[in-house]
């Protein structure tokens, strides 16, 4: 039976394929994200020998990884083609990163080989989130660390709220709840797993700019039930009427629930 809330990865592939030239433009969203994710570091004893950037998009986190771990190996890895070859161009040119394209779902790495996986802003565009842990877990040393942003169920409410008002198709892609995520770092087996969230709020004066944003980040509804074809100026319109709805101070709020996880790779592997 079809997952009218699968991502069909595919149809994403080719949209951040087609998103990569202009998606630095307006990922402000992705970089504070990545940033704060980054300050984090500061609080973390780790002296890691090899890190994955998983999710790489452009590799803008490649150059403070880096400057942080400067004796390090990075890898970095996209399942977007495109994607990566903007990511390779990132950092000291004297150390560019290992580019990988690959799915998050199956990583093509070793065992037991990476000190660190920092992901931003990728988790969502997985369908199987335990699979996709225990990948993480498969290729982290013991005492491995991975850290990682999402977004969570109240990310883009608005705009789910005022496609709702016009037809019953998917328009946003759905996004797992925190409580799910951390249960899914313990059946992966992770040790000591560490959840939160903070909501973040942009504002447009138009639902269409909102729109374009997401078609140039490449982060429009990538489902597997999203309405095929072209959308009709008449729907489009009612979307936009109904996202007035939500109008506060003169501006379109686009909310986003962002989680951030942290977990551990267990110094010895667990029981069978």
């Amino acid at each position: 039976m079809l997952n009218p809330g699968a991502i069909d990865k595919d149809a994403a592939r080719r949209s951040f394929d087609q998103a990569a030239a202009g998606y630095d433009e307006v990922a402000v969203l992705q970089r504070e994200m990545a940033d704060r994710m980054l300050e984090r570091l500061d609080y973390i004893r780790l002296e890691p020998r090899r890190v994955l950037d998983l999710g790489t998009g452009t590799g803008y986190a490649i150059p403070e990884l880096q400057r942080r771990f400067g004796q390090a190996r990075i890898l970095a890895l996209d399942f977007a083609p495109a994607m990566l070859r903007l990511a390779r161009e990132q950092g000291d040119r004297r150390a560019p990163p290992l580019c990988v394209c690959a799915d998050a779902e199956a990583l093509p790495l070793a065992d037991a080989g990476l000190d660190l996986i920092f992901s931003n802003a990728t988790l969502q565009w997985c369908n199987d989130l335990p699979r996709t842990f225990g990948e993480c877990l498969r290729i982290l040393r013991p005492g491995g660390l991975l850290l990682f942003t999402t977004f969570g169920p109240d990310t883009l409410w608005e705009l789910r709220d005022a496609w709702a008002a016009v037809d019953g198709h998917s328009h946003v892609s759905p996004f797992p709840d925190m409580h799910d995520v951390g249960d899914a770092l313990v059946r992966a087996r992770f040790a000591d797993p560490v959840m939160d969230a903070e909501r973040l709020t942009v504002t447009y004066e138009k639902a269409r700019d909102l729109m374009r944003d997401l078609k140039i980040l490449g982060a429009h509804n990538a489902t597997s039930a999203r309405p095929r074809g072209l959308t009709s100026r008449y729907r489009l319109a009612a979307m936009e009427r109904a996202y007035e709805t939500h109008r506060r101070d003169g501006r379109l709020p686009a909310s986003y629930e962002i989680l951030y996880g942290l977990a551990w790779a267990p110094e010895q592997p667990p029981e069978a």
